[in-house]
């Protein structure tokens, strides 16, 4: 390669970089003893999704080092740990591991091998199909999602709003 490309996975890591310390300031803000709260009954407990955005780093290393993955698997067994995560400590000490498992999954991936598709799968069914440099650049946009769902949670539990793309109420920084 020539000095001035960029292989696939140094571009989808320098973007994971960038969100990683957005993350951090949110999971660091999570209320204690909220882990049972849902905005409605439709909703995902606050303790749920606060391990989600934590974890969610860690799929980089599904989607590079497996060829599927089945969100339904039989028998009930899982595919991720599903410890609950209780303090913001642990919650931010879980997306660091996450995020050194996505750096370590990401360091030798070839553009061939991102380039080569990928399924998810739900009770051994395909429910999407693609190449593995997509699947983790929609995963990254997963994972902001479910980040700004976590700070209208934050909001709606009287905790401080961190900065994540600018200033808030709560951070009138711009980071």
């Amino acid at each position: 390669m020539k000095a001035t490309e960029t292989k696939m996975a140094d571009e989808i890591l320098e973007t994971l970089e960038r969100e990683a310390p957005r993350t951090r300031r949110v999971l660091e803000k999570v209320p204690q003893n909220h882990d049972d709260w849902k905005p409605h009954e439709k909703s995902m407990p606050l303790g749920r999704l606060a391990m989600l955005v934590a974890t969610m780093p860690s799929w980089v290393g599904f989607i590079v080092g497996k060829d599927e993955l089945d969100v339904q698997p039989p028998a009930g067994q899982s595919n991720v740990d599903q410890r609950p995560l209780r303090t913001a400590k642990e919650l931010v000490e879980a997306h660091d591991k996450a995020m050194d498992a996505a750096r370590e999954a990401l360091r030798n991936a070839t553009d061939e091998h991102l380039s080569k598709s990928w399924k998810l799968l739900a009770a051994g069914k395909t429910v999407a199909e693609d190449p593995r440099h997509a699947v983790l650049r929609d995963t990254i946009g997963h994972l902001a999602h479910h980040r700004g769902q976590l700070t209208v949670y934050l909001r709606l539990n009287n905790a401080p709003v961190p900065s994540v793309y600018g200033p808030t109420a709560d951070d009138p920084s711009f980071r």
